[in-house]
């Protein structure tokens, strides 16, 4: 949905009320999977390890998180890469 909002050029305002309900949904994704906010940190801290030996990364955009998805819950990670190591 987002998508097709990006691509007409309008962004609708989420209301509270569905930001609390996004909000709920993590958690409860992130308690079924057993997933404690230090190990997100430790995973995210790896990934961007393994990921900087070959792209230059913009650490500081980085977003790593579960969602679910169907009968499968996902890890989705959004790495922001400047370019390749080495690359001119």
């Amino acid at each position: 949905m987002d998508f097709l909002r990006s691509l007409v050029g309008t962004r609708l305002k989420a209301t509270s009320s569905q930001v609390a309900k996004d909000r709920l949904k993590l958690v409860l994704v992130y308690d079924r999977v057993k997933v404690t906010p230090q190990l997100m940190d430790v995973l995210k801290g790896e990934l961007i390890a393994a990921i900087s030996r070959h792209l230059d990364v913009d650490q500081a955009g980085v977003s790593v998180t579960i969602t679910r998805g169907g009968r499968h819950d996902r890890l989705v990670a959004d790495i922001p890469i400047r370019r390749a190591r080495g690359a001119g």
